[in-house]
């Protein structure tokens, strides 16, 4: 049994895709996207904690974990958020356009949106957006690289990525998963949707769990600025087409690990493409009591505007760090934290240690990663964060993202 990552991504059999144009984004670029299964599948979601939950949230937050699901239709330009009452009638409009299309019940398509706030769809748009993907829908690659793009808003690349696993049975099982996401990236569960298909047969119990295990260790452990988005979404489905019988025993956890790693790859490729971003910033925070510790502390740090800015500058000012963590909630001593940059040790147990400023500003500055690690004293839990710097052209493409 083995996994393995692949550059030119296989297709969940059984799956077809489309990205068009329907005038919802000033650009004109590609803004509807349409995925959808030829056979029912098991889904399982994970959305926003945010109180003001876009509409496609609500409609599809009503309906997963569930069987028999058909796919997903997805509108970038407009986040059919803070709505009211017409936008949750849009939202099921836009599952019964969908459906109408696909051939199928409103309650087995799912929606989703990222956009602007507070604006109607302009559901002409979208419906004529919903019947030009059904007719160019396709199993080819080319298919979810178009769907890639049309969810995309800010976003500079595309992010597609895909694994395979080679079950027991010497059944080829394939996952594939794109998500869109630059910034408003804070997620709870970022603008973030991310969508994942795979051809395994599961069974039902799992499929939920294990997306919101890893969903946990991934989609949640990402930020740009901290800010919670009201459509955050992680849908995954499951067509059972690769195996005849479900998976089981030691290959449903080498399932879970390659899902897993098409999550991970997902979602640092977000952080990795923050608006404006130089530096992809990795926070690894280890020894601490328990896993909530461990996250309090590597948020606390990755949404410091002051050490963001820092890394962005390339000013190896780790004052701003440790101070960040000692605000995160975490009651430790401070000869209980150790702190390492780019792997140069600067701070041991509570004590500054010497080193060459310049030396550490250079490598900051001629790499795109930056690795932050603070060790603590309290115990084995740990987990990985990542983040990016804070620059002038975030705060410049946000400054006029509606005018």
């Amino acid at each position: 049994m083995e996994t393995s990552a692949q550059q030119t991504i296989a297709i969940p059999k059984g799956f077809r895709a489309s990205g068009v144009k329907c005038g919802i984004k000033a650009s004109g670029n590609l803004d509807l996207a349409l995925i959808v299964s030829d056979y029912p599948c098991f889904a399982a979601g994970t959305f926003t904690l945010n109180r003001v939950a876009a509409a496609p949230v609500q409609w599809d937050r009503a309906l997963v974990p569930a069987r028999e699901m058909r796919g997903v239709v997805v509108n970038a330009g407009n986040a059919n958020a803070a709505t009211g009452h017409q936008g949750l009638i849009n939202a099921a409009k836009m599952a019964e356009l969908a459906a109408g299309v696909v051939g199928c019940e409103s309650r087995q398509m799912l929606v989703a949106s990222t956009g602007v706030i507070g604006h109607q769809l302009p559901m002409e748009k979208i419906k004529a957006g919903i019947i030009a993907a059904h007719a160019v829908l396709t199993s080819d690659p080319s298919g979810f690289d178009a769907a890639s793009h049309a969810i995309m808003t800010t976003d500079t690349v595309a992010k597609v990525v895909g694994a395979t696993m080679t079950a027991s049975t010497g059944e080829v099982v394939r996952i594939m998963g794109l998500c869109k996401g630059a910034a408003m990236i804070g997620p709870r569960m970022a603008t973030m949707l991310g969508f994942v298909v795979t051809d395994a047969r599961l069974p039902e119990s799992i499929l939920q769990e294990q997306l919101s295990a890893i969903v946990d260790d991934t989609f949640n452990c990402i930020s740009v600025e901290g800010h919670a988005s009201t459509n955050d979404t992680v849908l995954l489905l499951a067509n059972g087409q690769a195996n005849a019988t479900a998976l089981e025993g030691e290959d449903i956890a080498l399932f879970q690990g390659a899902l897993r790693e098409v999550c991970e790859s997902l979602a640092k490729m977000i952080p990795g493409d923050g608006e404006g971003a130089t530096h992809r910033i990795t926070i690894d925070v280890r020894g601490c009591k328990d896993r909530k510790e461990a996250m309090a502390i590597a948020r606390a740090v990755a949404d410091s505007a002051l050490v963001k800015t820092a890394i962005h500058g390339a000013d190896p000012n780790w004052g701003r760090i440790v101070s960040a963590a000692g605000y995160a909630g975490v009651e430790f001593q401070e000869s209980e934290m150790s702190l390492w940059l780019n792997g140069f040790p600067l701070y041991q147990q509570g004590t500054p240690l010497a080193f060459d400023a310049a030396e550490v500003s250079s490598n900051i500055r001629e790499s795109r990663e930056t690795h932050i690690l603070l060790q603590f004293d309290r115990g084995q839990s740990r987990i990985r964060f990542w983040t990016c710097d804070l620059t002038a052209e975030y705060i410049h493409l946000n400054a006029d993202y509606t005018t």
